[in-house]
């Protein structure tokens, strides 16, 4: 080995030994005085059993006036107060450090607890803060697990602001992204589009995309939607018109023209295209899927027609919740 592989930090590895030795004498000291500390607590303020009435406010005074009277924050002696009463002075671990011992207090089952103490991690020779951690399920401080990691993040974002922003950073890092599944993409993009403005704002841009359009009018519901939207919109465009356009008796006469070519003309268009499809189903046997999707749409363009027929007899143009549902594709 060289002589900078031996060392640790500024010091060689012999040097570090020593300190070490040294330190966890120190800190056996430091053990005593905070159990010290917890047990003299306990004896002003014992803990009642569960059940028992206690006066918090009391209690609270009580560990206010004593961490005053010694210079120490009183949640710390309420630290130490819990962690000897968790520990009696025959269950205390010679060589195991107070905030082992405190961070281990969280195990309800005292028998466990006493063991669980005496045997760290299976190749660790002694018990350190973030195995003692991982024992009761508490975040540790050098998380190494997947899952650790996540915990940690999830905490370091606790804060809206922070989450916000981690979240954009993480959303614009393309091997990220990619590992992400469909579904929770598809989540992800409702989240952010709850708001309407933001669904408008994506919902336009997202159409914009040739591709994204075709896929989109291919579902059956949001083609009806889109539709929809499309007539309502011409609808208040006229109703907005004939409202406040000085001009607007005389061009009634010419819409209902447009209307009537308009109309004329898809009826065409239909047959026309039928024309043009079914010879080509000559000496073709279509699959049950296949013959089951031409009759739905079948009946769909039957019910338009008695609904064309409908308005241009009556003038009444209201669609019906069972036609709406066909139209529909339900």
């Amino acid at each position: 080995m060289t002589q900078e592989t031996d060392k640790v930090g500024s010091v060689s590895q012999s040097r570090y030994e020593q300190i070490i030795a040294e330190l966890r004498d120190v800190v056996e000291q430091q053990t005593q005085g905070a159990f010290t500390i917890g047990d003299r607590a306990l004896e002003i303020e014992p803990l009642r059993p569960r059940g028992v009435p206690v006066d918090t406010g009391s209690v609270r005074q009580s560990m206010l006036r004593l961490a005053d009277d010694i210079g120490l924050q009183v949640s710390t002696v309420e630290s130490y107060r819990q962690a000897a009463s968790r520990w009696p002075k025959e269950r205390r671990q010679p060589g195991v450090s107070f905030t082992i011992h405190r961070i281990l207090a969280r195990i309800e089952d005292e028998e466990e607890r006493f063991a669980a103490i005496k045997t760290p991690p299976q190749d660790k020779a002694r018990w350190c803060a973030d195995d003692a951690n991982r024992r009761v399920g508490w975040t540790v401080d050098n998380p190494q697990s997947t899952q650790e990691k996540i915990t940690a993040i999830h905490q370091l974002a606790s804060d809206e602001e922070v989450a916000a922003t981690v979240t954009t950073d993480f959303l614009r890092r393309p091997q990220v992204t990619a590992k992400v599944s469909t579904e929770n993409k598809a989540r992800v993009v409702e989240e952010f589009t709850r708001d309407e403005a933001v669904a408008t704002t994506a919902a336009t841009n997202l159409l914009r995309r040739p591709e994204v359009a075709f896929k989109a009018m291919g579902d059956d519901t949001a083609r009806f939607h889109v539709n929809h939207a499309q007539v309502e919109r011409s609808r208040q465009a006229r109703e907005s018109f004939e409202r406040t356009s000085p001009v607007a008796p005389t061009v009634r006469h010419i819409d209902r023209t447009v209307e009537f070519l308009d109309l004329v003309t898809a009826c065409h268009t239909f047959v026309a295209a039928a024309g043009r499809a079914v010879p080509g189903l000559r000496d073709r046997t279509l699959g049950q899927d296949e013959r089951t999707i031409v009759h739905e749409n079948i009946a769909r363009v039957r019910a338009t027609l008695d609904w064309i027929e409908t308005a241009v007899d009556t003038g009444k143009t209201d669609m019906d919740e069972e036609l709406a549902r066909i139209l529909k594709g339900e």
